[in-house]
């Protein structure tokens, strides 16, 4: 965490300005659940967070170009481009979460830029537990069935044979998936028909 004064002032205290990305700072976007189990690993090393209640997203603030090469699943680096300008919503600073997009980790000259080393494996950790193990590979998504590069693994079926299936979601159609507790109850049904228990 970077312990100095802001070099921006923060937005009225009217609404949320969207503010460029780059010249002060560049973000890290997460969906919320995965960044809620990163703030528990993160603790005091976190900087600044702003949640966004309103797309499920939570980004922190870090220095600009420090985090350019990262690749994780659902995790978006948000910096200056070369050929467009990418704008972050920034509440003001009196905004908690009595408000759709709001200051989960307040800003201030103490509590500004997360570091990277440290928000890096916690996002890392963060992703295995709430999403599983990365998919190797390109899979289809069960609703929409397109291919997609972050699939999300939402149901393993097991099989007496021993040939499974695994069930893969787009991260859009991940938590639309509902199982089927009629199919399932079929499946436990024949495994203890079969002598085998699940």
């Amino acid at each position: 965490m970077t312990t100095r004064a802001l070099p921006w002032t923060l937005p009225n205290n009217a609404d949320v300005e969207a503010l460029p990305v780059g010249k002060w700072w560049d973000a890290i976007s997460a969906p919320t659940p995965v960044a809620d189990r990163a703030l528990e690993l993160l603790g005091r090393d976190s900087g600044a967070v702003i949640q966004d209640d309103t797309y499920g997203k939570t980004y922190w603030l870090i220095g600009v170009g420090t985090a350019r090469s990262w690749c994780m699943r659902q995790v978006r680096v948000l910096t200056e481009l070369a050929d467009e300008r990418t704008l972050l919503g920034v509440p003001p600073a009196s905004w908690g979460a009595e408000h759709r997009t709001h200051w989960r980790i307040p800003l201030g000259p103490n509590r500004y830029l997360t570091d990277t080393n440290h928000l890096a494996p916690a996002l890392g950790q963060a992703l295995y537990d709430v999403l599983g193990p990365r998919p190797n590979g390109r899979q289809l998504c069960y609703r929409c069935q397109l291919p997609t590069d972050e699939p999300v693994i939402v149901e393993v079926h097991h099989s007496v044979s021993g040939a499974g299936r695994t069930t893969y979601a787009c991260p859009s159609h991940a938590s639309t998936y509902q199982r089927d507790p009629v199919a399932e109850a079929a499946a436990r049904r024949r495994a203890l028909e079969q002598g085998r228990t699940r």
